[in-house]
């Protein structure tokens, strides 16, 4: 049986960090290991515990959670933030954070959290060692003994999942470790895209844009507001 992801969560909002632990008893394989009111326990707390996950508020007593997470990021491979300020998602996303949630938390949105954190986490177990080549017109990765040849006209979407990005094609998904915007630089224009912080795509899979989301196929992807300019002029 697979061990649960272990996980802490800090906020200086009982209610805030009540709701986390209410919404994660939908999911059985996550452990809660402890809930902490400030950044200075949380970060003790990390040090002893080691837990795979953390879910930090940005403004807190002290430190901020952006400042907890740049001392811990090597000892928690997963971050997710959970606030009220949207402004500081960018320097979240700069600590390789794997998700930011804007406040108040819902269950629907929680559960899309830990869907991802679920996949990030099976794959960077099962693909720690991918190594990848960029050839003309398609990607060679090595997957141990293996060499796995994509065609890049089979991408549909590229994911940034902390520093390593998931490759999505119709049939099957890929793990590299190399951050999205170094995937992006190894294609030419237009033939991947990037439309939000987290994804691009590729230009010619679209089949749908409306005003903050886009549909490649069956997949649903979110328009960054920095990246609608750029991406009506495609």
């Amino acid at each position: 049986m697979n061990k649960p992801i272990t996980y802490l969560s800090v906020d200086d909002n009982f209610l805030d960090l009540l709701a986390i632990q209410e919404f994660s008893k939908n999911h059985q394989n996550i452990q809660n290991i402890g809930s902490y009111s400030n950044a200075s326990d949380a970060f003790l707390a990390v040090k002893d515990s080691k837990p795979n996950l953390i879910f930090l508020d940005v403004e807190m007593p002290e430190f901020s959670g952006i400042e907890l997470l740049a001392n811990i990021r090597e000892l928690v491979p997963m971050a997710v933030f959970i606030t009220s300020h949207a402004e500081f998602a960018l320097e979240g996303f700069e600590l390789s954070a794997l998700d930011y949630i804007l406040k108040p938390l819902t269950q629907e949105r929680f559960d899309s959290c830990i869907k991802k954190v679920q996949e990030y986490w099976q794959m960077k177990n099962k693909a720690e060692l991918y190594e990848i080549a960029y050839e003309k017109d398609s990607l060679t990765i090595k997957d141990g003994h293996n060499r796995l040849n994509i065609r890049k006209s089979d991408i549909i979407f590229a994911e940034a999942m902390q520093d390593y990005t998931k490759i999505v094609t119709q049939s099957k998904n890929y793990l590299t470790l190399c951050t999205l915007g170094d995937f992006v630089s190894q294609f030419s224009d237009n033939e991947l895209v990037r439309v939000h912080r987290s994804y691009a795509v590729s230009a010619k899979k679209i089949t749908e844009r409306r005003t903050n989301e886009l549909y490649c196929g069956n997949f649903l992807i979110p328009i960054g507001k920095t990246y609608k300019t750029y991406l009506s002029q495609i």
